[in-house]
């Protein structure tokens, strides 16, 4: 199914890509254009229109990549899946920093 297709390949991209959305643009150019979702000239119009929108270069290019696949749903699986691991690491951060602050030998 192309809506968890999507989610997996943008969760992997945000998840091994580091140094934000612009160090994630070679990723999502190699997943779109290997797995035939667009061409070259189609991903150069992507990053012009998620650069001036907005938002997060990342989120957004994830958003139209996934409208152009599979329109909406397409667009809400490929969002979320550049998100969430950032949002798992952060909670699980935020976790650990939580139960630090509460030790009164660090304080």
């Amino acid at each position: 199914m192309i809506y968890i297709k999507l989610f997996l390949v943008f969760m992997k991209i945000g998840l091994f890509s580091f140094g934000g959305g612009y160090a994630m643009i070679p990723m999502i150019q190699k997943e779109t254009e290997s797995n035939g979702w667009m061409s070259p000239s189609d991903f150069v119009d992507i990053i012009s229109i998620s650069e001036i929108t907005p938002g997060p270069i990342s989120v957004n290019s994830a958003t139209y990549i996934g409208y152009k696949v599979a329109g909406i749903p397409g667009s809400f699986s490929s969002t979320v899946g550049v998100s969430l691991p950032s949002l798992i690491l952060i909670m699980i951060v935020s976790r650990f920093f939580s139960n630090i602050t509460k030790n009164r030998s660090i304080l």
